[in-house]
């Protein structure tokens, strides 16, 4: 494989990746460990398929506070003839150990680079209140960046978390868990079920808890399932690309409950609906809100008869869960660490 060859297959990854960049890491600790240690067999994809993982968390762990969730079956993508195939790998080596770590030293100058643009998205929740805080703008920074781009996905969820659940607490929705009376003798027959998992007791056979909608958690790229869930019966999934009919398919089938909510861009929605009527799903959506929808119950929450209720709490979730989900990356230990490898601070070419 040429030079040529393997720096795209390179450049081609880190381009699709998301902010946390595992795959292309993974990569340059292969590389790392190849130049350093010299415990790896580049002709041996065995010799670094597995370690190579563990090789990456060690940074993950150090720089992100996590590692990638995905399956050992997607992770092991990176190894494919359309990413980077064991004959780009040791190409890309030979070019590192001849330049003292430069393929290394590039694709850690893009790590970081991602997250200098990241800390913009933060920075505008930091710097702008309820009276100029405005949604599209927000969403506008992730959409035109290329590096933060592949994660406007989990900005929508970020987005649709904090509004949804925001409304929810500031309107105090309760809700009611009890036993029929005529199905209490049945419940005695079960009274250790009742106690230690629904909370009910003899005397007490009817509870009151507070309404809550959570995030299912930070996901990689393959994953195509629920994005929150709420303990009154919702499921929400966040979708901002086109639809197709598998994947409409794959969304609705993979989820159990028949109380689903769609988020899309207002342009899809038509679109959506007749996937869904196609495929005999449309009876389990309960509604799809848009982002026009979005925007307008933003500017409600923000600036509405009721905003000195729901703005700053708003805007705080925002705040927290972009930190959650892109822990940002303190630049003095990160800089530490490019010192400790001899790294240059501005390579932004091989």
């Amino acid at each position: 494989m040429t030079n040529k060859e393997a720096k795209d297959s390179l450049n081609k990854i880190i381009d699709k990746a998301r902010v946390h960049l595992y795959k292309p890491i993974q990569i340059a600790e292969i590389l790392h460990r190849d130049r350093i240690n010299k415990d790896v067999d580049l002709n041996n994809v065995e010799s670094y398929r597995t370690k190579s993982r563990a090789w990456r968390d060690i940074v993950c762990l150090q720089f992100l506070g996590r590692t990638s969730t995905s399956s050992a079956r997607y992770q092991d993508d990176v190894f494919n003839e359309n990413a980077v195939p064991p004959e780009a790998i040791r190409t890309l080596a030979q070019i590192n150990k001849a330049n003292n770590g430069i393929v290394e030293e590039y694709i850690y100058s893009k790590f970081k680079q991602r997250f200098s643009q990241l800390s913009t998205g933060l920075d505008y929740c930091i710097s702008h209140d309820r009276k100029n805080f405005m949604l599209v703008e927000f969403l506008e920074m992730f959409w035109l960046e290329p590096g933060l781009r592949r994660s406007i996905d989990k900005i929508y969820e970020i987005v649709v978390y904090s509004i949804f659940s925001s409304i929810i607490e500031i309107i105090d929705l309760k809700i009611d868990a009890y036993i029929d009376e005529n199905k209490l003798v049945v419940l005695n027959e079960f009274y250790g079920f009742a106690k230690k998992i629904l909370g009910f007791s003899e005397n007490q056979t009817r509870l009151t808890i507070s309404g809550k909608i959570n995030r299912v958690g930070v996901t990689n790229a393959a994953d195509r399932g629920l994005d929150m869930w709420s303990n009154f019966g919702l499921t929400i999934q966040v979708k901002h690309l086109s639809l197709t009919e598998e994947l409409a398919e794959s969304i609705v089938s993979a989820v159990s409950s028949d109380r689903i909510i769609l988020i899309c861009k207002s342009s899809e929605e038509s679109v959506l609906i007749s996937v869904l009527n196609q495929i005999g799903w449309k009876s389990k959506i309960q509604s799809i809100v848009t982002e026009s929808e979005l925007i307008s119950w933003y500017e409600t929450a923000l600036r509405g008869k009721y905003s000195n209720l729901i703005a700053d709490r708003l805007l705080q979730k925002i705040k927290n869960e972009i930190q959650v989900e892109f822990p940002t990356t303190d630049n003095t230990e990160f800089n530490t660490f490019l010192e400790l490898r001899k790294y240059r601070t501005n390579v932004s070419d091989f």
